[in-house]
């Protein structure tokens, strides 16, 4: 009985080695993971940073300009007047109809005033 007793703890031991051993390399292989993904994401960054400051950049309100000044007869544009733009007034927003109350709720408040 005793023999046996030892021959299964030395296989439940063997067992759980096993177990850790495969547990440490998967850990192993999912922090890589996460340190090639924290890698991508930060070259994806430099990337965005770059292409924000390259739209910046070609975004100028001088350099803009001076593309309309260029292009203005061949892309038939209208010079930009006051009168063009609306207010805030001329926006139609719309009109949310509202259902009726039909089932109306007394309150602890409404009974305190009937009294």
């Amino acid at each position: 009985m005793r023999s046996l007793l030892v021959v299964l703890s030395v296989g439940l031991l063997m067992g759980l080695a096993f177990w850790a051993y495969r547990e440490n390399y998967r850990t192993q292989a999912e922090l890589a993971e996460v340190r090639a993904l924290k890698r991508e994401i930060q070259e994806l960054r430099e990337s965005l940073s770059i292409l924000n400051a390259e739209w910046a950049y070609l975004n100028r309100p001088d350099r803009l300009r001076e593309l309309a000044d260029i292009n203005f007869p061949r892309l038939g544009l209208l010079p930009l007047e006051p009168h063009q733009f609306g207010t805030v007034a001329d926006v139609g927003y719309p009109q949310i109809a509202l259902p009726p109350i039909t089932d109306a709720v007394e309150t602890a408040a409404n009974e305190g005033e009937a009294q």
